[in-house]
């Protein structure tokens, strides 16, 4: 155990860490996202991500160890996107994405259990869609993939080939920017290579 809480439900986060070697214990935050109101998406992301860290580091209280919490969101045409309400939600979003280009926006909250130390980076990451068709569209959304995650499509998943590029982290588009997290453990005193496995 490296001693890292991972403040959410998202397989694809926890995956993610997983995969670069981390293995954090899972323990979700269970925050009313409706709480928090800003229309600007790389402090709304944030400051979800916040509002998540901190509810499970006050449930734990313990002597040591670290808590992430993390939110992204989709800004297209100045609109924050989150998860879609249902399907015909997610289809209507699709029909406005296709063929063009948004930024994914990740919010990261890392808080030091040990001094209640708190180090707070957002993450932004260009995402090109493809033009899909209606039909695509609603086979799509007929899987149920696109309602469990901002902005209604994955690029680790089944949405990966209805997105023709990337600019920037990948990682963060999948929910959890890797090179953001290195730095935020680097403020703490912390080496990445520290909270691998001995």
């Amino acid at each position: 155990m490296t001693g890292l809480v991972l403040a959410s439900a998202s397989p694809a986060r926890l995956a993610t860490l997983r995969a670069a070697g981390v293995e954090p214990e899972v323990v979700v935050s269970g925050v009313d996202e409706s709480l928090l109101v800003d229309p600007d998406p790389a402090s709304y992301a944030a400051g979800l991500a916040g509002l998540k860290a901190h509810a499970v580091a006050e449930r734990l209280g313990r002597d040591a160890g670290w808590v992430l919490g993390c939110d992204s969101v989709l800004a297209l045409d100045g609109e924050i996107l989150g998860k879609p309400e249902d399907a015909s939600d997610a289809v209507a979003r699709w029909r406005r994405m296709r063929g063009r280009t948004g930024v994914l926006h990740t919010g990261h909250c890392l808080v030091d259990l040990a001094t209640g130390r708190e180090v707070l980076r957002p993450a932004a990451t260009t995402v090109h869609f493809a033009a899909v068709t209606d039909a695509e569209i609603e086979a799509y959304v007929g899987t149920g993939e696109p309602l469990q995650v901002a902005g209604a499509f994955t690029v680790d998943g089944l949405g990966g080939p209805f997105v023709t590029g990337i600019e920037g982290d990948h990682h963060n588009v999948v929910g959890l920017s890797l090179p953001v997290l290195r730095e935020m453990f680097a403020d703490l005193g912390v080496r990445w290579t520290d909270l691998w496995p001995r």
